[in-house]
């Protein structure tokens, strides 16, 4: 139920806070808020939230820097929120840990639909910290453990976000099969797909980052200039 979710709002300006706090409560989930990163940090690791909203631009430590702090340790949805429509602003974000980037001023129907799939995203997922009888999907000397939502490459596990982890999931079930940029945005986001691929690109990256012996020379999770992406045995 939505209820139980209990969603971060982080944000310096009390109006958007205010908004965001009315909006969310009214859709039946509790809300705690932060005025800064520091803050936003503390709670995240004190509460646990399910979904973090997190503004970029705050006084001691801003959102950039708040959320590559909490994925040290969480796999914890985060929707940023920027004045900035940029295209470079957004992929900033999102190499920050961003799972979704939201541009003020928004509907609050948007809103709301994003918050409602990245939680939908995370449930299916579960968190890292869950375990249970192993289930995985080997491919090469990379396993990806369904059971406890984590990569394992070469004997060393690897810490993914929910996003991370279900983009894997789609492509190491079926190694060798290409999937476009507009299918995996489609697939993972649970959204229309359009002028979607450096959200995907982004994701790919931060991905290899954590499989690949050398991300510039990707082995597995391989680019199909043209197509999209694949993932197969070196």
């Amino acid at each position: 139920m939505e209820e139980s979710y209990k969603i971060l709002v982080v944000d310096d300006d009390p109006y958007i806070v205010n908004i965001l706090q009315t909006a969310l409560t009214q859709a039946g989930y509790q809300i705690l808020t932060a005025q800064d990163g520091e803050t936003a940090c503390r709670l995240a690791e004190k509460s646990h939230p399910h979904l973090i909203i997190m503004d970029v631009m705050m006084p001691r430590c801003n959102g950039m820097l708040a959320t590559m702090r909490i994925r040290q340790g969480s796999n914890v949805p985060i929707l940023m929120l920027s004045a900035k429509a940029e295209g470079t602003d957004r992929v900033l974000g999102l190499e920050a840990g961003a799972d979704d980037y939201l541009v003020k001023p928004f509907y609050q129907q948007e809103l709301l639909a994003r918050v409602k799939a990245l939680l939908r995203r995370y449930d299916a997922l579960g968190s890292i910290r869950e375990s249970g009888s192993p289930d995985q999907i080997r491919v090469g000397d990379v396993t990806l453990d369904t059971a406890a939502k984590q990569l394992i490459v070469r004997g060393e596990p690897r810490r993914l976000t929910a996003t991370e982890f279900k983009i894997l999931y789609m492509l190491m079930s079926n190694p060798g099969r290409v999937y476009a940029a507009e299918e995996i945005y489609q697939r993972v986001w649970q959204q229309d797909a359009y002028a979607v691929e450096n959200t995907v690109m982004v994701h790919i990256s931060r991905i290899r980052e954590k499989l690949e012996l050398n991300p510039k020379k990707p082995e597995y999770l391989k680019v199909v200039w043209g197509i999209g992406y694949v993932f197969d045995a070196p």
